[in-house]
């Protein structure tokens, strides 16, 4: 399918074909903006804690099925999520105002 549309489809290059459309803007500027590690690991932490929050979830929705031993099994689970918050913590991974104090000197020198 893919070999038949190269060989059928449309073969044009113009100047513009390559340039992004944004509601009729035109770009000022490059469209790849580099970003500092720190949001994407923000983003990753938010997504596996946001991830267990599902599991919690579907824990609650069958108690009663589970008993006191799904409600230890969550207690333990929710003690090794608190240990890897914790060690994010002390590790800097959620510091931002130490981060925002290092660009403020790297921008003076």
């Amino acid at each position: 399918m893919i070999g038949i549309s190269y060989v059928l489809g449309q073969k044009h290059r113009e100047r513009l074909t390559d340039e992004p459309y944004e509601s009729g803007i035109t770009p000022t500027g490059s469209a790849r903006v580099r970003f500092d590690v720190k949001f994407y690991l923000v983003a990753m932490f938010f997504v596996i804690f946001d991830l267990e929050a599902v599991f919690i979830y579907a824990w609650s929705v069958s108690i009663r099925e589970t008993g006191w031993a799904g409600y230890l099994e969550v207690l333990t689970f929710i003690g090794i999520l608190m240990a890897g918050l914790v060690y994010l913590w002390r590790m800097g991974a959620l510091d931002w105002v130490e981060w925002n104090r290092q660009m403020k000197k790297k921008a003076k020198l």
